[in-house]
């Protein structure tokens, strides 16, 4: 699998929001501010986990947050390989413009067309115009599997990205 690049350049937003920019969810740290999860991912060398919802319309999204996301087999792999990114796109919940824009921009990036849509995605900061370059991973959707077992395709998928990469780069 190669990898591919992709720059995103957002110059003008300083992702300082007013707003909540983490949230501990089933003991899981996700963040929502794509710079603070880009410190984490530089400081933990683990790639970002964005997940990208429609968290109060979407019906799949429900469902993997219930099927898998609060599995204790997805926390303990969550701690353990990725930083979490929760990109949402609610119809009922008010966001700051920053926000949006980020998860916007996010979207148009990464060229998420559905949800949920999550991208395993690695970022860094063009010290020359703050803008980020976004090295794409693999991404990955509600899993095709038997009811209850969900979770366990999941995490096979997502590991099996994390090794084509490990593979690649070795």
């Amino acid at each position: 699998m190669r990898l591919m690049f992709l720059t995103l350049l957002i110059v003008s937003f300083n992702f300082s929001f007013a707003t909540v920019n983490e949230e501990v969810k089933g003991g899981l740290t996700w963040y929502t501010d794509l710079a603070k999860a880009q410190e984490a991912s530089e400081k933990s060398n683990k790639p970002i986990f964005g997940f990208f919802t429609g968290s109060d319309w979407c019906g799949w999204c429900k469902m993997l947050q219930r099927n898998v996301f609060v599995k204790e087999s997805f926390i303990a792999w969550a701690k353990e390989n990725v930083i979490l990114l929760e990109l949402d796109f609610p119809k009922k919940v008010q966001q700051s413009a920053e926000l949006r824009t980020q998860n916007r921009n996010l979207a148009t990036a990464l060229g998420v067309r559905g949800y949920p849509t999550v991208w395993l995605f690695t970022a860094s900061v063009n010290p020359e115009d703050g803008g980020y370059h976004l090295t794409r991973m693999g991404k990955l959707g509600y899993p095709r599997a038997e009811k209850g077992k969900e979770a366990e395709k999941f995490l096979s998928d997502a590991n099996a990205i994390l090794a084509a990469v490990e593979n690649t780069a070795n």
